[in-house]
């Protein structure tokens, strides 16, 4: 087999090739020199979907980037597969390998002035006498520029052509926003099919017609107003109108396009390059498309779906059965409740798939779609488990034929009009996790009793409206609350607290009349533990300004290398041309994996420090002095990890020099966590808080209470709502149940809290303030 797995052992750093060969640098390679006995070795930094050409062969494309020189863009070639070879090598080869080829042929390439890269490609293919050797994933010993190479890919440089100068015969790279689109569906044929209708600020309309053999390789559109970029799309023009199908080596990236979302894209491929320059049209284009775009809204919930209502629902599919020859039975559920009586479509036990405990379980959750025609392949395919976007469902609106009670039945008809179809959510989507997280937070016991009361009412028990209003009154009584120590304290009436001198501990049970800051977000408050002061959260953008200030001052190459960590640095090839430094910390001389890997960082802008967060375990800004690197200004970050930035406090700290990350680094296990990076580095680490004002009231009185808490209240870390969509909305939600907006005061839920008075005294005056401890919402409020 002409395709080799090595593996380089622990007490070797070169990659093992036959004695025979030499390795040959990029830059001697020329079209119809003598390569005899040459290899070319370097990382895999791009790799292309398997394709066929015209004459049925088998071609795949990777581009592998010289390891000698990773900063230099000429530095990385492309490199073209043939034949079994091509298959074989699609199987295995995936990015951050190392790559060794031997018996190439070298011509020119046809590309270069476009991607930037060498201007010769290499040939490859088991008839030519080519052999491949390839180390897999991560080697066991790493070097800074492996590292560098895996997070800062030499991006090929495209032009993307607007809608309005596309020209029939044509391969092009464009970007459109989502005017109209067709999930993937089973064509007449063996493929899948994607219909994407775009628009652009050029005014001009393009329909695309995708296919695909895997189904995953289509664009991962979720909504009117996502945001495509299309890499190699023909365009053909039929009927005077211009129109895009799918080519070889086609790929797509699909990114969300409400202004102010973040910009991740989404796409099944493993390699993709991204720039600042995409990054900037991507906000371009979102702002356009605001103004000029009719954008739909979010998927509704089951809970509020209504009758004879057309709605997007994203689920998780719990089972599935055949009806008939034209239709399929999907049972999902998505953790809420349909306030309707939901039709159940009569199928047998032993046909219905599916855990039955978990059916069982999720009963009264679970909704049944009917799904016909088109549609009953891809049902019968999906799996039990997966997470589902299923679009245009038919809520329809029924009557029993014995009972004169309304039901609705869920329908997705057959055709792929207005867009209906399934499409089938990856695991690591946001959506997914979203979802995820709020389905395993769903109290199942409650929805037992939910079930209950609904066969109450539905089975006719309650004599009149005044009984069922009782009966939901009583039910609104449940506590909201969970105390978590001091049961032996009784309840206080407000009143009373209010007369009683501080300081003191009360058990109360109240209403929430108001809340302060409604705008959630502003809880959020950073606190110091020893000198007990709040700030303000600082705004990304004065992050931005600092590391701006710092990269005036070039990195000093005689700190780079040192006995604990490795060094790497570049030139920008933007008009600045900064220097970039990254120092990787090592642990017995040896770079560590990049998940468990801390490094610093000189000259990097934001953009570029977000991005090394999002593949190594701990990131830290510093800069140079003559003697040592230093952390930055304290009003800036010291500590990056994953989406949380650390601060110091100013008054508090007493920073010391970064060498003192060594001792952790020489530890048998480094724990690179905030509160020991903190202790060496001479940081008084700020903690996230929330910080908002309670309005108690009782019928007795009424009193203000202060809510000071890091995560133990709402059950969310305080640290990680600033920057998850999820955990926001699961605070608003639970806020809205502490205190339902638009409710009279009679009808809100009453809440038990402890509560403890304490003195506040200044030169001027005295007061009594209040503050909420131990008590946590109760799991099964949202």
């Amino acid at each position: 087999m002409p395709v080799h797995l090595l593996k380089i052992p622990d007490d070797q750093s070169e990659t093992p090739v036959p004695r025979h060969l030499q390795k040959e640098d990029l830059k001697h390679l020329q079209e119809g020199h003598d390569h005899t006995n040459k290899y070319i070795q370097g990382i895999v930094i791009l790799s292309y979907p398997l394709t066929k050409l015209g004459d049925g062969t088998d071609f795949f494309k990777i581009v592998l980037q010289d390891l000698d020189d990773v900063c230099s863009r000429i530095s990385s070639i492309n490199v073209l597969i043939h034949g079994k070879m091509a298959q074989d090598c699609a199987k295995v080869i995936r990015h951050g390998d190392t790559f060794v080829v031997a018996g190439f042929k070298v011509l020119k390439s046809p590309t270069a002035r476009e991607d930037g890269r060498h201007g010769c490609h290499l040939e490859v293919s088991e008839e030519a006498g080519s052999t491949i050797y390839y180390v897999r994933g991560y080697p066991t010993f790493f070097s800074p520029k492996i590292l560098l190479a895996l997070c800062f890919s030499i991006a090929p440089k495209y032009v993307y052509t607007p809608l309005n100068r596309l020209k029939d015969g044509t391969i092009v790279n464009l970007y459109g926003i989502v005017k109209f689109f067709k999930p993937p569906y089973v064509s007449k044929g063996t493929d899948y099919c994607s219909v994407v209708t775009l628009v652009d600020p050029s005014n001009v309309k393009l329909t695309c017609t995708l296919f695909s053999g895997n189904q995953d390789s289509l664009p991962r559109i979720y909504k009117i107003g996502d945001i495509v970029r299309f890499h190699r799309i023909k365009i053909r023009e039929y009927n005077g109108q211009m129109q895009g199908i799918t080519s070889g080596g086609f790929a797509s990236l699909t990114f969300d396009g409400t202004v102010g979302a973040p910009v991740v894209p989404r796409t099944s491929s493993r390699v993709y390059t991204f720039t600042d320059e995409e990054h900037k049209t991507i906000e371009e284009l979102r702002v356009w498309a605001a103004s000029n775009v009719s954008i739909s809204g979010p998927a509704a919930k089951l809970s509020s779906v209504q009758p004879m209502l057309f709605f997007d629902l994203t689920c998780q599919l719990v089972g599935k059965a055949k009806v008939d020859g034209s239709s399929f039975l999907l049972k999902v559920w998505d953790g809420t409740k349909c306030p309707y009586p939901s039709w159940r479509v009569p199928v047998e036990a032993k046909d219905l798939e599916g855990e039955k405990v978990v059916l069982h379980q999720l009963r009264n959750l679970t909704v049944d779609i009917l799904v016909y025609d088109n549609h009953v392949q891809l049902a019968k395919s999906l799996k039990i488990g997966s997470f589902l976007r299923i679009y245009s469902i038919h809520a329809k609106q029924a009557s029993a034929d014995t009972e004169d009670v309304s039901h609705i039945e869920f329908h997705l008809h057959g055709g792929t009009c207005y867009g209906r179809g399934i499409g089938v959510l990856p695991e690591n989507n946001p959506d997914v996790k979203e979802l995820k997280a709020f389905l395993e937070s769903v109290d199942l016991a409650d929805s037992q009793n939910m079930e209950s009361m609904f066969l109450v009412e539905f089975n006719g028990t309650f004599s009149d409206f005044t009984d069922l209003e009782s009966h939901l009154q009583r039910c609104q009584q449940l506590p909201v609350t969970v105390l978590t120590d001091h049961q032996d304290l009784s309840n206080t009436e407000l009143k009373t607290i209010i007369n009683s001198t501080a300081p003191q501990q009360y058990r109360v049970r109240a209403k929430l009349r108001t809340y302060k800051p409604q705008k959630l977000h502003q809880s959020v408050k950073l606190h110091c533990s020893k000198c007990n002061s709040l700030q303000e959260v600082p705004d990304g953008d004065d992050f931005d300004l600092i590391l701006q200030g710092s990269a005036v001052t070039a990195p000093n190459p005689e700190l780079h290398s040192t006995s604990w960590y490795d060094s790497v640095m570049w030139t920008t090839q933007d008009q600045k041309q900064r220097k970039i430094a990254i120092h990787f910390v090592k642990h017995d001389e040896m770079l560590q994996q990049p998940e468990d890997t801390l490094l610093m960082i000189e000259g990097g802008t934001l953009k570029e420090v977000w991005k090394l967060t999002k593949r190594f375990k701990c990131v830290i800004p510093v800069k140079s002095t003559e003697d040592d690197l230093e952390l930055l200004d304290l009003s800036a970050p010291f500590l990056l990890q994953g989406n949380v930035k650390y601060y110091g406090c100013k008054q508090c700290s007493a920073p010391k020099p970064v060498k003192n990350l060594s001792s952790i680094a020489a530890e048998q296990q480094p724990s690179w966590e905030p509160t020991v990076i903190a202790q060496v580095l001479g940081i008084e680490l700020l903690q996230y808080v929330f910080i908002m004002k309670f309005t108690l009231v009782d019928g007795t009185g009424a009193l203000n209470a202060y809510l000071f808490d890091y995560e133990k209240f709402f059950q969310i870390p305080a640290s990680e709502i600033l920057t998850n969509n999820f955990l926001q909305e699961k605070m608003q939600m639970t806020m809205n149940t502490l205190c339902p907006p638009g409710r009279k005061l009679g009808d809100l839920p009453w809440l038990e809290c402890f509560i403890k008075s304490y003195n506040v005294r200044d030169a001027m005056k005295h007061q009594v303030c209040y503050q909420i401890f131990d008590t946590t919402v109760a799991e099964d409020v949202v």
